[in-house]
Order: structure tokens, then C-alpha cells, then sequence
């Protein structure tokens, strides 16, 4: 069975667990090169783990992860009828204004973890968390004590709404993510990857993540997956 097949196995913290492969450069303006670039990357999909089963509106996404140099490379697949943002400048509270995509890493066993949107129009939001505490604070308080200065990543949007579609890449620098500095190779991360799927007449957006959370709470970690950075394919 060809890579592009298997599923992320389960982890002991709950979550998928996935080998994270080394990738080759290639031209990640270029959504034909980025696609053939994950080609081999294990697919994990999002899902309504706390439902019964999904809303009626409930639209797949598939992510596909990598790594280069001290990078994170991700490519995402997101099926959507009805593709827009409000969003107007960087680190605004994208998940309120249309569909988002959402990235969250932490180094296992670090308390701390970064929370990184893309939308559709490819601005961001970054917000670094030091633990949960922090985001209990944010939800009270707001979240601009807890933003990152600068681009902490960057990304690359496609969208194609004859084919419901849009696509994410994203490259995430260790340093957005860990505490410490430490080689790529060998490390394991927990991650989550999460949507907000807006559409024009739905009161509510459709939300998913790739963790079975068992209840919609994107920042309960302990379900989250794993990232295993392996040395070679």
C-alpha cells in the first residue's frame, strides 16, 4: 500500500498520530508543485468527533504535513460551496468572520503552544499561549497580549469556487511553535487543525478538527494529535 493511502494511526495521547516526512524544495507558489510536493504525506481528516454523526453541512478537508530544514510544511484541502472572509488586516478575530482555517502546535511536554488562522483572502492570525491558563485569560480579557510580533509564518492561499475548493500551504518556522531551539529530526509536536466553515444563510459556521474531541473545544489538548519528525522516507 502506497503512503498516499495509509491513515494516521492512533496515539497514546488520544489523537492521530502521524509520521512527519522530510520534503524536497519545490516552488510553493505553484499549487500543481505543491500538490505533487505532499504527494506521499498520509492524509488526516477533519471530522465532528463530538457529534453522532456530522451536520448536514458538514463539507471535508483533508491536511498533509512535512518538514524542511527547521520548518513545519503543511498542505491543505478544504471543500467549501461558499468561499469568503470579512477579514480585512492581519490579527483580526478571523474565526467570527468567515471561513478559517486553524493550526495548532505545541512541543510535547512544553505548556506552551501556538494558535495560527489562515483565511481564505491568506491573512493571519498568530497567538503563542505560555499554557491553559492563559487562554481562559484571553477568552475574558482578549487575546492582544498573547500575539506574535512580526510574520511568524507564512502561507499560501488557492481558491477555486467553480470546484468548491480552496487550498493552504503553510510553512511554520520551529521557533513560532517551540520554547527552545532543537532539531527538527526526531522531535514529536502535538497538533490540531481545525475549520470554520461559513455560509451565506447559515446563522452558525460548520466547525471540524483532525482531533476526537468529544466536545467542540479545539483547545483541549489532551485530544490532540501527534507530529513525529521522522530522519528519512
Amino acid at each position: 500500500m502506497s503512503k498516499a493511502r495509509e491513515q494516521p494511526t492512533k496515539s497514546a495521547e488520544s489523537g492521530p498520530a502521524i509520521r512527519c516526512l522530510p520534503l524536497p524544495a519545490f516552488d510553493a507558489s505553484d499549487l500543481k508543485a505543491a500538490r505533487e510536493a505532499f504527494r506521499q504525506a498520509v492524509p488526516c481528516a477533519l471530522g465532528q468527533a463530538w457529534l453522532e454523526k456530522a451536520e448536514p453541512d458538514f463539507a471535508p478537508a483533508l491536511v498533509r504535513v512535512g518538514w524542511r530544514e527547521n520548518s513545519l510544511l503543511l498542505f491543505a484541502e478544504l471543500t467549501d460551496r461558499d468561499i469568503f472572509t470579512r477579514a480585512t488586516a492581519p490579527n483580526q478575530r478571523m474565526w467570527e468572520l468567515g471561513d478559517t482555517f486553524e493550526i495548532f502546535l505545541g512541543l510535547l511536554g512544553e505548556p506552551s503552544y501556538a494558535e495560527l488562522h489562515v483565511t481564505p483572502n491568506n491573512l493571519h492570525l498568530q497567538l503563542r499561549f505560555p499554557d491553559a491558563c492563559a487562554v481562559a485569560q484571553s477568552q475574558r480579557n482578549g487575546m492582544d497580549k498573547y500575539l506574535m510580533a512580526g510574520e511568524a509564518f507564512a502561507s499560501q492561499v488557492w481558491r477555486q469556487p467553480a470546484e468548491q475548493k480552496w487550498f493552504v500551504f503553510a510553512e511554520i518556522p520551529a521557533g513560532a511553535v517551540c520554547e527552545k531551539s532543537a532539531p527538527m529530526a526526531g522531535s514529536r509536536w502535538a497538533f490540531s487543525f481545525c475549520r470554520y466553515d461559513y455560509t451565506c444563510g447559515r446563522k452558525e459556521p460548520v466547525i471540524s478538527s483532525t482531533s476526537p474531541h468529544t466536545k467542540a473545544d479545539f483547545h483541549c489538548r489532551q485530544e490532540w494529535g501527534v507530529l513525529d519528525f521522522a530522519t528519512q522516507i
